[in-house]
């Protein structure tokens, strides 16, 4: 059994999605970040980091796997799905996976704190780092050009970067301009089992 101990965010909803994407069952254990739960010494002790997600693999000695990319391939190895065998195709999921834990994410991120969070608005921050995640989905829009999947196959690539994306008004940043990505997000929605892991740890409000 697989222990999944999240929140309600993009980086906790990858790995739900992917454990439903597996039809698994599991566990979820709901961290509350208000709480400061993530840092207790319990947790620390899962992640030294002190940062969700976490999952727990009761099935191979309570091994426990922190960051949410080395989550998902540990997953996509463990279960043989989602990650291709062939050594360009695995290297081309691996190189979108790292665009999103190193882009996205990281610059999504500070534009989510500076647009919505902080208590003083600081125009050049919220402009920088609303800047450079349009940019980064100026990317995304070339890659998907001719393709469905960021990848070409439905891979842990889009289970990684599908929550943030779907953020974007979250972050203050317009996709309009971007009618692959719009069409790419659209055809990752109406997947049954991303409905569902974008429901755990509690029903998804998708930000307006």
């Amino acid at each position: 059994m697989i222990e999944l101990l999240t929140a309600a965010t993009p980086n906790g909803r990858k790995i739900s999605i992917l454990l439903e994407e597996l039809d698994l069952e599991y566990q979820t254990k709901y961290i509350d970040l208000r709480e400061k739960e993530q840092k207790q010494t319990w947790f620390l002790k899962l992640n030294p980091n002190g940062r969700i997600p976490v999952i727990v693999d009761h099935e191979c000695d309570n091994f426990a796997v922190f960051e949410s990319g080395a989550i998902l391939i540990y997953l996509a190895e463990k279960y043989g799905e989602f990650l291709p065998k062939d050594k360009f195709k695995r290297s081309e999921v691996l190189q979108w996976l790292m665009f999103q834990m190193a882009g996205i994410g990281p610059m999504q991120g500070q534009a989510h704190l500076f647009y919505r969070y902080a208590d003083q608005k600081i125009p050049y921050a919220i402009e920088r780092y609303q800047n450079e995640t349009t940019r980064l989905y100026g990317g995304l829009e070339t890659q998907l050009e001719d393709k469905e999947f960021i990848a070409g196959e439905y891979s842990i690539a889009d289970m990684a970067t599908f929550p943030w994306v779907d953020y974007y008004n979250w972050a203050g940043v317009d996709i309009t301009p971007f009618p692959n990505l719009q069409a790419w997000l659209k055809r990752i929605w109406e997947r049954p089992a991303v409905k569902r892991g974008m429901d755990v740890p509690k029903v998804y409000e998708r930000p307006q």
